[in-house]
């Protein structure tokens, strides 16, 4: 079963197929399938821009199946800051590095450094039925990056969840799937259209 991923985050990307490798789907991105073309994430909610993605590639792919995402990071101390604007926080042109150093300068001196992922998948049928799913990660954000962070992923040297010694940026992609905000919301798609199939 083929599936397009509406992104061109490589770190995403490859977390996403880890959940579905091993039940016959072929998840494919957009860079992949040849579709150019960017998506304006003015959303308000993860849900619209995660909506704003799946739609853009549904319409551009011609009615296939598509899915897509919409991860935000929601930080105590910062009256949940940046949700939804996570990727954008530090300035539209900021690097990866940028963003992280960003966010440590936003928390310094906190002592209060407690935080939550959550991410929004929506999945579009070839018909245009849109099905909602969601998963959400609670940890702590370390004072100085424990590694190097992942391709496009500021936080992920940084959040170490509940539950585990690890940030992210540390684990193997099915450790990671297994607790992580974007493996609860993509296990929930992989199980939703197991049950259709």
């Amino acid at each position: 079963m083929k599936i397009i991923l509406s992104t061109r985050n490589p770190s995403k990307a490859v977390q996403i197929k880890g959940v579905f490798n091993d039940d016959g789907f072929n998840i494919v991105t957009l860079d992949e399938v040849g579709i150019d073309g960017e998506v304006i994430e003015d959303g308000v909610t993860l849900e619209e821009n995660a909506t704003k993605k799946a739609v853009f590639a549904h319409e551009k792919s011609g009615g296939e199946w598509v899915m897509a995402d919409d991860t935000g990071i929601f930080i105590k101390a910062l009256n949940g800051e940046p949700g939804i604007k996570a990727a954008r926080w530090a300035g539209e042109d900021a690097t990866t590095l940028d963003i992280m150093n960003f966010c440590l300068e936003k928390l310094k001196g906190s002592a209060d450094r407690s935080a939550y992922f959550e991410t929004v998948a929506v999945l579009i049928s070839p018909t245009g039925e849109k099905h909602v799913f969601s998963g959400r990660a609670d940890g702590i954000l370390l004072e100085y990056p424990k590694v190097d962070p992942q391709p496009s992923m500021p936080y992920s040297p940084l959040f170490k969840p509940n539950d585990s010694d690890k940030v992210w940026a540390e684990m193997g992609i099915d450790e990671e799937n297994e607790i992580s905000h974007r493996g609860k919301a993509f296990k929930q798609v992989k199980e939703f259209l197991l049950h259709i199939q």
